[in-house]
């Protein structure tokens, strides 16, 4: 039997305030809420996995996406939530790509002397490659990150190999919210000596950190499959899965994820 729950225990079980539960409900982060007799929020066992659910979601998927999905659930709209959590793992999963093809390119310049015997780029092949628009690689050239050279007779922008390899790696850092006076000195260290070691030490390290945010998306998932297996069990694209039924509890294991520390 479904037990009731007081705001006040709820918003001590999410660790927020009794007004952020509050918005949590007008949001939709929470299920839609009736009221007894005495015009009090009738708060259930849902709720209370509701606002487990949206904590550790948060961990691994951040808020803005935590809230999106769950609002879309509650508002009946599972498959699109469904598809906002497979967005999460693809971000993750061009991420580790980025990070592979940029430590094939600075081990092959580590072993080529002579870069300069491949094809010279322009900006938009360069953006298309690392991942992000033409205004930005444009920011970091003002910003000195990127130095390319202009061709004498259009005067558009052209990347010679050695400096798209820069801007492969001035895209990881960034991704990896490295600040913009480490990238400088590693930039600079590039240039300077050639040594390519700190560079790919800074690469293998920004791996670590996405294996480390790779498995608490993994296990937000986990934790946003289960809520959606105890309360919408009659939905056909959870049903098709031979899983193993396991509920989840609006109490400790949930709360033990949440507190897990954040990746850096």
């Amino acid at each position: 039997m479904s037990r009731r729950w007081r705001l006040a225990e709820l918003a001590r079980l999410a660790g927020v305030s009794e007004q952020q539960v509050r918005n949590y409900v007008h949001t939709g982060v929470l299920p839609p809420v009736t009221r007894a007799a005495n015009n009090y929020r009738v708060f259930t066992d849902q709720h209370a996995d509701a606002v487990c659910t949206a904590r550790i979601l948060a961990v691994g998927h951040g808020w803005v996406r935590a809230r999106a999905v769950l609002a879309a659930v509650h508002g009946g709209d599972i498959p699109a939530a469904v598809a906002m959590i497979d967005d999460g793992h693809a971000e993750l999963a061009r991420e580790r790509a980025t990070i592979a093809a940029a430590t094939r390119a600075f081990t092959e310049a580590a072993d080529d002397p002579a870069p300069t015997t491949r094809r010279p780029l322009l900006i938009g092949e360069v953006a298309a490659e690392v991942g992000v628009r033409t205004p930005v690689l444009r920011l970091w050239e003002r910003r000195g990150l990127l130095r390319p050279r202009r061709h004498p007779a259009t005067g558009y922008r052209v990347f010679d190999p050695a400096e798209q390899r820069a801007a492969h790696l001035v895209a990881v850092l960034r991704r990896g919210n490295f600040a913009f006076d480490i990238i400088d000195a590693v930039i600079e260290t590039l240039r300077t000596s050639g040594n390519m070691t700190r560079v790919l030490a800074e690469l293998a390290r920004r791996d670590q950190q996405v294996d480390q945010h790779s498995r608490r998306r993994l296990a937000a998932t986990a934790a946003f499959y289960a809520y959606l297996d105890k309360h919408y069990p009659d939905q056909p694209s959870l049903g098709e899965i031979p899983m193993p039924r396991r509920r989840i509890r609006a109490t400790v294991p949930l709360m033990r994820l949440i507190t897990a520390p954040p990746v850096r």
